[in-house]
């Protein structure tokens, strides 16, 4: 009997050693790896993941996986924009085609604009930016040609030269290619920024306004025109030569501050028989050329070589005035170029020969905007005044001079900012329905 309870008891001990051999084997070689295969799956979200945040990375092992993932991506981030594009909605969209070198004043000086590529030799260069509640977008160079290029918005701000009878042709030709676009619905609202003739003849404009049965409802026009009425033709400033190149000028502490070499400065051409001659006259006989930096030449340059303009660069930022004798119009280049350096332009005072005078508008001509903007620069009348001007200066002190030339830079970023917020709120005036506009 004791032999027997002893041989079943190894029985059971040898049956649960057998089965417990069976169920490791079991376990180790034939149960399904549940553990391994989460760890796998949770790597596997995590490379996903990473893939999400790093990009950059590409893990050639699962193309087909990560090209799902991207256009998953791009949809979110279409739904996240769909989702933010009320907040950014813009009540106007424009767009400026840039045609004469004064675009480049209207989007880089007055809007503060930048432009790709930053090459000014490119043949194709363009920027955007919002403004108010509006947006702006500009091209610009050789190769924004008419139908080579995509329109973009409805309403449109072309930048023609009207100077010259050359220029004149050039420009008719872009005016009927829009006026094409307008018949054909492509546009809605077309404005204009016209470099006037210097003698205020722009009666060949009259056809294309829309007060005259044309197409083009705002016309911003240079130069002291009598046609200015400030309601559908605007006084637009000449600003400075971007077609030689003129920069964007940062002002600095030091600008303002340093005692600058110079009383004042003329670098340009002496023209046959003109008032730079009696300029010349005043600077020689009362010495003053050597208080000056004076560089003259009898032929105008339309270009400057890189020596030239950074000689002219540094005479305005060398002296305190900037003498502005008459050209062929009373407003120059010159007279912003002096601002942009805190430099004060001395002015002369005197309307040219011409159609160019007072408006309906204005009575304080020539340089009625500037005038009417509160420039603070020195008008004379007769060059024969600079030579007790000159003695006045020399017995300010660099105090004086450097609140002068604060209140001048000031005057000029105060100036921009007016021009950019009046253009803008006359497009979307004109441009916008009622219930929106102004």
């Amino acid at each position: 009997m004791m032999r027997l309870t002893r041989k079943r008891v190894c029985s059971v001990l040898l049956a649960a050693y057998l089965l417990f051999s069976l169920y490791a084997a079991y376990c180790l070689f034939l149960k399904p790896r549940r553990a391994a295969a989460s760890w796998a799956s949770q790597r596997e979200k995590l490379g996903r993941e990473h893939f999400i945040l790093e990009m950059e990375e590409w893990n050639p092992w699962e193309a087909d996986e990560q090209n799902s993932l991207q256009q998953k991506s791009a949809s979110s981030l279409q739904l996240l924009k769909e989702k933010k594009l009320p907040q950014e909605q813009t009540d106007l969209r424009v767009q400026i085609w840039g045609k004469a070198a004064i675009g480049l004043y209207l989007w880089q000086h007055i809007f503060e604009g930048l432009l790709e590529p930053a090459d000014v030799s490119a043949q194709w260069r363009e920027g955007s930016l919002k403004a108010e509640k509006s947006f702006f977008s500009f091209i610009t160079g050789p190769s924004v040609l008419p139908g080579y290029f995509s329109v973009e918005s409805p309403n449109v701000v072309l930048v023609l030269n009207g100077r010259e009878e050359g220029k004149i042709s050039y420009a008719a030709q872009w005016l009927h290619y829009v006026q094409t676009l307008v018949q054909t619905r492509k546009l809605q609202h077309v404005a204009v920024v016209l470099l006037g003739n210097e003698q205020c003849r722009n009666e060949w404009i009259y056809p294309y306004l829309k007060n005259y049965g044309g197409f083009v409802e705002l016309l911003f026009l240079i130069y002291d025109s009598p046609m200015v009425n400030e309601e559908d033709i605007f006084q637009w400033p000449l600003g400075v030569a971007t077609y030689r190149n003129f920069p964007v000028v940062e002002p600095s502490w030091s600008m303002l501050h340093t005692p600058r070499l110079y009383l004042c400065n003329f670098l340009g051409t002496v023209y046959k028989n003109s008032s730079r001659e009696t300029l010349m006259e005043v600077l020689r006989q009362n010495e003053l050329n050597k208080v000056c930096w004076i560089s003259t030449r009898e032929e105008w340059w339309p270009q400057e070589t890189n020596e030239s303009l950074r000689n002219y660069q540094d005479a305005l930022l060398q002296s305190d005035l900037t003498l502005c004798p008459l050209g062929v119009n009373t407003e120059c280049y010159r007279i912003y170029e002096a601002c942009s350096f805190g430099s004060v332009p001395v002015v002369e005072d005197v309307m040219t020969p011409g159609n160019c005078g007072n408006s309906s508008m204005y009575y304080n001509a020539p340089l009625q905007l500037l005038k009417t903007m509160g420039a603070p620069f020195i008008f004379i009348k007769n060059w024969r005044e600079l030579s007790a001007l000159l003695e006045k200066e020399q017995r300010m002190t660099l105090q004086q001079k450097i609140q002068r030339r604060k209140k001048l830079m000031e005057w000029y970023r105060y100036f921009k900012e007016q021009m950019r917020q009046k253009f803008i709120s006359t497009l979307e005036s004109s441009f916008l329905p009622k219930d929106k506009g102004g």
